[in-house]
């Protein structure tokens, strides 16, 4: 006789559940209550949400076994809701990442641990989209906005696909108002470079700048309708050294124009860091080339503007 779906669907998710537990973790480091992680490396590193990381010092993870050890923070990315930590425990299981991709309507299990015990949560896909940034200028390779039961430790949990492969982690810290899954994708990126740096790093030229459209005899000349006035400069700034003036429209960063207070953060990922980037103005009336080194920056934005 076959079996009833609905009892077949249930025992498939308790056996999700006992084989992927072990790759969640509790996570000591706020006063309102723990969240959830989940370990990254056999080695001892735990990823988990930036916004259940209080504190840098006395961190805690409670481990499957129902064990408590200490945990010092290596380093967090507060954009796109990520922090890593290191813990010095044997035999940990880390979690087996897959590209593939949830479509919308596609079941999900979010696997948390508030307690010792962990925490199921059966919910679906809400909407996909493709890349976006975080306020701050993080990048998140997808959009994958969940349906699942806002509970206390959701966030930091292993979300796994409907074949019961890990596809990323849960975080209401990315975008307010929306519980979405971080794809490994992401997820790789940003722990290469906490790794390496103790935080992502990001261009900086330390301008403000406000989308402004150009006379058409100006726009004629440039080539475009549109650029990004300058309305401040840092002293001492890559832009200031480059020769960047206040009333400057940039046209253009590395040979992609820029018309929107938006397009200058993707120009300056991690990699363009030390690199010169020739950068074309519009000047009195006149198209001029400059170049530029990209330094590095931490968050900064001014009202009405953006400092990249």
């Amino acid at each position: 006789m076959e079996a009833d779906p609905l009892v077949a669907l249930s025992r498939r998710i308790s056996q999700l559940v006992a084989e992927r537990a072990p790759h969640v973790v509790r996570v000591e480091g706020r006063r309102r209550g723990p969240g959830s992680g989940i370990v990254w490396s056999a080695d001892g590193l735990v990823l988990t949400a930036h916004h259940l990381v209080e504190r840098d010092e006395e961190l805690e993870v409670g481990l499957p076994s129902g064990e408590s050890v200490a945990a010092e923070l290596v380093g967090r990315d507060p954009t796109t809701d990520l922090a890593l930590l290191r813990i010095r425990a044997g035999g940990l299981a880390a979690a087996p990442w897959s590209d593939e991709v949830p479509a919308a309507g596609d079941l999900v299990l979010a696997l948390s641990r508030p307690g010792r015990s962990p925490r199921v949560s059966l919910g679906t896909i809400a909407r996909t989209a493709g890349e976006f940034r975080c306020d701050g200028g993080g990048r998140v390779d997808r959009w994958i906005e969940a349906s699942l039961d806002l509970a206390p430790g959701l966030s930091g949990s292993l979300v796994l696909g409907a074949s019961g492969a890990p596809v990323g982690v849960a975080s209401a810290g990315v975008v307010r108002g929306a519980l979405l899954v971080v794809p490994p994708a992401t997820l790789r990126r940003v722990v290469g470079s906490l790794l390496a740096h103790g935080a992502v790093r990001r261009g900086f030229l330390g301008v403000t700048t406000l989308p402004v459209r150009l006379p058409s005899a100006a726009a004629g000349r440039a080539g475009q309708p549109g650029g990004l006035l300058v309305s401040a400069v840092e002293e001492g700034s890559p832009a200031d050294r480059a020769g960047l003036l206040l009333g400057d429209a940039l046209l253009a960063l590395g040979g992609a124009p820029v018309t929107h207070a938006g397009d200058l953060l993707p120009l300056l990922e991690e990699e363009r860091i030390g690199q010169p980037l020739p950068i074309r103005l519009l000047r009195a009336g006149e198209v001029r080339e400059l170049t530029v080194t990209v330094g590095v920056r931490g968050e900064r934005s001014s009202p009405g503007g953006r400092r990249p």
